[in-house]
């Protein structure tokens, strides 16, 4: 059976006074995963919910890209640097979850 893609939601809320570096590095990301090959070319979404808290869409290759990815230097990097400047939340802990139609500020 072949690994298929995975849609991943990710939350990202930033530390007191972290809100700017946070955005820098969750705007690197996606970019890095897909130089990297991990990510297919489908588009990502950036986000900001109503408390500052980024929200990013974005699709593994695989699972084993996922894996690769937890295993790869330059991605550590960046996921360890990002959680110096916030914190990775589920979903359910945005207040935009609870409703039927979400909305988000898009980051140009």
């Amino acid at each position: 059976m072949k690994d298929k893609p995975e849609v991943v939601f990710a939350v990202y809320r930033p530390k007191k006074g972290k809100a700017k570096v946070l955005e820098g590095l969750a705007r690197k990301h996606s970019p890095l995963l897909r130089r990297l090959g991990l990510i297919t070319r489908r588009p990502t979404i950036l986000v900001r919910a109503k408390d500052g808290t980024l929200f990013e869409v974005f699709e593994w290759k695989s699972a084993k890209s996922a894996r690769l990815a937890h295993e790869h230097p330059a991605v550590a990097k960046v996921w360890e640097t990002m959680g110096t400047h916030g914190q990775f939340l589920p979903l359910k802990d945005l207040s935009e979850a609870a409703c039927p139609f979400a909305h988000f500020s898009p980051l140009a």
